[in-house]
């Protein structure tokens, strides 16, 4: 008995060991563009192109490859283009869905099921089926393309069946009803009660859907390109695809542009990391 115990702890601690090195080599597989992109965006051409793995290049360390990058790309102007399509495009998607959300959960009107049943049927419609209608109906009838707020209006409306899903789950499971009522005793309205109870309870959910539309958002490329043709309202994943498309030669500058690209977000994720697993799991069945 002693020695089956003693092979069975054996076999476990070999399984653990095995599932550790091909958890670090998968990682290792999917981290390697990343480090290579660290790497070789602090040498000059000459260095990248004779030997891309060293970690410093024979020329030295060098940071010019940054201000040039950021000059030919426009960065900072496609920088604000993003900017203003990623933070208006999360916050109207957060605040229409938690609002949507909240309506549904507390009123058990048909239409509500109804609703949250077309909107949970929309999530399996694949945006390439809407591509073209909507192209033709914003550009040829309704002539509202190369307009930010076009895109602002796209990008809410493709977000908003996932977001109010997560919500109905975080408003179902973690708010009780106990404190709107107590909340109602106390005078407050249905207004005050969503806003000052409700909502900041929904802080995990929303930090969630915060960082998963907004690494949506930011790194579009498909949406983008089809309602913004002019050069002035270019996003920082379109300047970014002009750019590789000119200076393909020169990797240093390509690297630099495709770490300012997704510098942004990775400060967001940074910031907002620890909520995503308690964001996603508050509205789980328990």
């Amino acid at each position: 008995m002693d020695d089956l115990n003693a092979r069975a702890a054996r076999n476990r601690k070999i399984k653990h060991a095995v599932s550790i090195v091909i958890l670090f080599i998968l990682f290792f597989c999917f981290i390697f563009p990343f480090l290579l992109v660290l790497i070789n965006v602090f040498k000059v051409k000459a260095d990248i192109n004779s030997n891309p793995l060293a970690l410093v290049g024979a020329h030295g360390f060098t940071l010019k490859n940054f201000p040039e990058a950021m000059e030919k790309m426009n960065f900072w102007r496609s920088f604000g283009n993003s900017m203003v399509i990623t933070v208006s495009s999360t916050i109207l998607t957060i605040l229409l869905a938690s609002m949507t959300a909240y309506v549904i959960v507390r009123n058990k009107w048909k239409v509500c099921g109804a609703l949250f049943g077309l909107m949970i049927a929309s999530m399996v419609i694949p945006f390439q089926v809407l591509m073209i209608p909507l192209v033709s109906l914003y550009g040829g009838v309704l002539g509202i393309l190369n307009h930010r707020l076009t895109l602002i209006f796209m990008h809410v409306g493709f977000s908003l069946s996932m977001a109010t899903f997560m919500f109905h789950g975080a408003i179902h499971t973690n708010v009780p009803m106990a404190l709107e009522e107590a909340a109602k005793i106390d005078g407050c309205t249905r207004w005050q009660t969503y806003w000052q109870i409700v909502f900041p309870l929904l802080k995990p959910t929303i930090a969630t859907v915060a960082i998963i539309d907004a690494m949506a958002f930011w790194n579009d490329y498909l949406l983008p390109s089809l309602v913004l043709a002019r050069k002035e309202l270019y996003t920082i994943p379109i300047a970014t695809q002009v750019f590789y498309g000119t200076y393909s030669t020169d990797i240093g500058l390509v690297m630099a542009a495709l770490l300012l690209a997704m510098l942004p977000i990775l400060i967001l994720y940074v910031f907002l990391q620890r909520y995503i697993v308690e964001g996603v799991t508050s509205g789980a069945v328990k």
